[in-house]
């Protein structure tokens, strides 16, 4: 089989990575992101601390690795596109690529946004004047909600993104991964080291690693359990179509299962990393207040300025973080446009940079409904949340499980486990974890499936 099978459209256009470091590096550069720096740390303050913490490894060691090896498999067996690939599997189940491939084409246009969003913090505190966006609040607020503002900085976020794909594969996506990923680990590493020395941040260090029971229950568990194993989609790229396309750029002689392993420990390292920084600099500026880590989505636009304002040094500090959060944010945009790109290409048999033109102007169009939900059209809901916040649930609480599931019905029960085994071992002696794989696909992945998608009804109940 051929490493790289694109149908119609010229394998050079396609490209591929060029050494088992890229495709490692743009893998992980795909999977950290916003997910990382800030759900996964207000996640951990919201679901008992260490208790998240603990069940979220467990999970991605197990969960995650199940559900990541399967998919770049596919990618690398078929050389497609994930509508191609998932056709050229089972022609029954070729509904499975479509569905897929709507994911990235409904999250990257409202992700960019939010990128814009991080530009606009960047560019605050680069400038000196960090200290403007603490407070109440009022800053963000009225930053969302205008039009302009954001409107240009989501088409900056939204251009360097289409920049680095319309440069391939090899020159642009792992070009900019092999630069951006260790500078994106060395300021993690170094940010959450100076968080540390702040006076009172021990307290915060042990919320976040040491399991609270306070007020444990089976509902609690249950949602704890959902909370992570949703972030685990959210932070590793599944069920979004990246890791099938990213796959099909694979090299046939390099190791899958250490691949995988290898973008695992970059993913839940930036993600605890980022734990370190952000649990206790918070706790540091509350004076110990738990609660002042959920705010959600307002703990990195809102609590965090202050934190930053709160602290010597702290618009030095603000801007690495800003820094961070733009890099982190950037490699999983580039990795949500290039699914699109791909699928464009493969389908429509068109060359990379008309299907990079194509696909921006469709995030645009798209984006702005995002923009203009928090401003202009702020009155106007779907179902009861604004545009982003419903392209948000319906992706991530919805599509991708579903997603997942129908994954692993076609892998585990319909060609079963030894399609991806037989791939696995294109590239090595043996499948450590090959036992590990068919029982979390065939049984365990989709009860959590199920679990995810039951859990909003349950607990309301």
């Amino acid at each position: 089989m051929p490493q790289q099978d694109r149908s119609n459209v010229n394998p050079s256009e396609s490209g591929g990575f060029g050494s088992k470091l890229g495709f490692v590096l743009s893998a992980a550069g795909s999977a950290v992101g916003l997910g990382n720096i800030w759900r996964f740390p207000y996640l951990v303050a919201k679901y008992g601390g260490g208790l998240f913490l603990l069940i979220y490894i467990i999970l991605a060691l197990t969960f995650g690795f199940a559900l990541l090896i399967t998919e770049i498999a596919i990618g690398r067996r078929t050389g497609k596109s994930v509508i191609g690939a998932y056709k050229s599997i089972n022609k029954r189940f070729s509904f499975l690529g479509w569905l897929a491939a709507f994911v990235p084409v409904i999250i990257t246009p409202y992700y960019c946004v939010i990128g814009g969003w991080v530009l606009k913090y960047l560019a605050t505190f680069i400038s000196g004047n960090g200290e403007i966006s603490a407070g109440d609040g009022s800053f963000f607020s009225e930053f969302i909600g205008s039009s302009a503002q954001p409107t240009v900085f989501f088409v900056i976020f939204l251009a360097i993104t289409a920049l680095v794909v319309m440069l391939g594969v090899e020159k642009g996506i792992e070009r900019i991964s092999k630069f951006m990923m260790p500078l994106l680990v060395v300021l993690t590493i170094g940010i959450a080291i100076y968080t540390l020395t702040l006076k009172g941040a021990g307290e915060g260090l042990k919320y976040y690693l040491l399991p609270n029971f306070d007020n444990f229950t089976f509902s609690t568990l249950l949602k704890t359990i959902a909370a992570a194993m949703g972030q685990l989609f959210y932070s590793m790229s599944i069920a979004m179509g990246i890791m099938v396309t990213y796959g099909s750029y694979m090299r046939k002689q390099d190791s899958l299962e250490r691949s995988v392993r290898q973008i695992e420990i970059f993913d839940t390292g930036i993600a605890v990393l980022a734990g370190l920084i952000i649990v206790p600099a918070v706790f540091v500026f509350s004076g110990g207040n738990a609660e002042a880590l959920n705010k959600g989505p307002g703990l990195m636009f809102i609590t965090l300025p202050n934190v930053f304002q709160s602290m010597a040094g702290g618009q030095i500090f603000g801007t690495a973080f800003f820094v961070l959060v733009a890099l982190a944010a950037l490699t999983s945009s580039i990795s949500l446009m290039e699914t699109v790109v791909s699928i464009i290409m493969e389908k429509f048999h068109v060359k990379r940079i008309k299907a990079s033109i194509i696909t921006l102007i469709i995030c645009f169009l798209l984006g702005m409904l995002s923009v203009f939900g928090y401003s202009a059209w702020k009155t106007v809901e779907l179902f009861g949340m604004q545009f982003l916040d419903f392209f948000d649930f319906i992706s991530n609480n919805i599509m991708m499980p579903i997603v997942a599931l129908l994954t692993c019905a076609l892998i585990g029960w319909v060609t079963k486990p030894v399609y991806i085994e037989d791939e696995v071992l294109e590239s090595e002696e043996k499948f450590r974890s090959r036992k590990l794989h068919a029982v979390m696909l065939r049984y365990v992945c989709p009860v959590c499936m199920i679990i995810i998608l039951i859990t909003p009804f349950v607990t309301e109940i």
